[in-house]
């Protein structure tokens, strides 16, 4: 068994930045990451996908992420690199290959000490005791797919956007892509022309119309809109009614050629395709859920208080159990945490938490 001041689950951006504000403050710790090499979930994503800000705004603490070579958004190879070249900069603990499958609260009288703390237990064995754990395991290894009548008898192909690597291997089919968020429309554009000319064919379908933000309006505005959020100052509403899709130019340019037509999401699947609530059928060879993800959580089973279905938190301190904390899973632990640019602040409050 190792033991640790600060026990961090989770190697991606969120596990980085709390390293960052770990390693600043002398403390004692170590990251422990379920994958082979570094970047978390971003060497799983499609080559194609962009960043909503430039480089120069999609920073974590402490480092700049270099810009890119033509001045665009970074793409995910970019991200990678980065975060290989910060991870060895600070000469982070990471930990390689540890799956963790449960963390135990310990007090006074157990374990035969009077500590209190955390024992985190990894699926081969392995494990660690800690005062305090920041669990930043993220949501890529946890893709929702909702369910439909009639999936189980469609002879075609399903996957969901965590499972998306580029337009090869969808020449000449017939696809519709689900989603009127940022994954659906950046895999619709990704899609369409390739499909169109290998006499393949596209169908977007969306709940509702698509709603593109301003063309001006990056992650920079977004990122704005969410301190003032914190803050409680300043216009923090207006974003979010304005709409949900960052036109990033590889969206831009297919919207604006009238490639990406949206049409309302399809009631059931057939056999060999979908059907619509009018009765409308269409052949479909493979289906591309772009439906979002969930918090993966079940390391922590047991010990999450939950009110209606949620868990209980008060920015990234989960109520009830001290020494634990949650980063960047989304905005109910901190705005904008699940942000490159955003998490740096949600990463130094639970490490200033973790040590006081």
């Amino acid at each position: 068994m190792t033991h640790h001041d600060i026990v961090v689950i989770g190697g991606g951006q969120s596990g980085l930045a709390a390293g960052f504000y770990l390693r600043r403050a002398g403390a004692d710790f170590e990251i422990l990451d379920a994958s082979d090499g570094p970047g978390g979930a971003w060497p799983h994503t499609w080559p194609s996908l962009r960043l909503f800000s430039p480089a120069d705004f999609s920073s974590l603490p402490g480092r700049r992420m270099p810009r890119t070579d033509d001045g665009a958004n970074p793409d995910a190879a970019h991200v990678v690199d980065y975060l290989r070249g910060y991870e060895e900069y600070y000469d982070f603990p990471v930990r390689r290959g540890v799956r963790v499958v449960s963390v135990e609260r310990f007090g006074p009288g157990r374990e035969g000490d009077d500590d209190e703390g955390f024992l985190v237990r990894a699926a081969d064995g392995r494990s660690w005791r800690a005062r305090a754990v920041i669990s930043a395991t993220g949501t890529f290894s946890r893709p929702f797919v909702p369910t439909y009548p009639g999936a189980t008898d469609f002879r075609g192909r399903q996957l969901h956007s965590a499972e998306y690597r580029g337009p090869a291997g969808f020449e000449g089919e017939r696809v519709v892509v689900v989603g009127g968020a940022n994954s659906g429309a950046q895999i619709a554009a990704d899609l369409v022309r390739p499909l169109a000319g290998s006499g393949g064919s596209l169908i977007w379908c969306t709940t509702g119309p698509p709603r593109y933000l301003p063309d001006d309006v990056d992650g920079r505005e977004l990122f704005r809109v969410a301190n003032a959020a914190i803050r409680g100052v300043g216009d923090s509403g207006g974003i979010a009614d304005l709409g949900d899709i960052v036109a990033v130019p590889p969206v831009r340019a297919a919207r604006d050629a009238g490639l990406l037509e949206a049409i309302p999401m399809f009631e059931r699947f057939t056999s060999d395709g979908v059907e619509w609530s009018d009765g409308r059928r269409e052949p479909v060879d493979t289906v591309v859920w772009c439906t979002g993800f969930r918090p993966e959580l079940g390391h922590l089973r047991g010990l999450l208080p939950r009110r209606d279905g949620r868990v209980v938190t008060r920015g990234v301190e989960v109520q009830g159990v001290p020494g634990l904390f949650l980063l960047g899973y989304g905005d109910w632990c901190g705005a904008a945490s699940a942000t490159l640019i955003g998490v740096g602040q949600w990463a130094k409050a639970a490490v200033t938490s973790a040590l006081a």
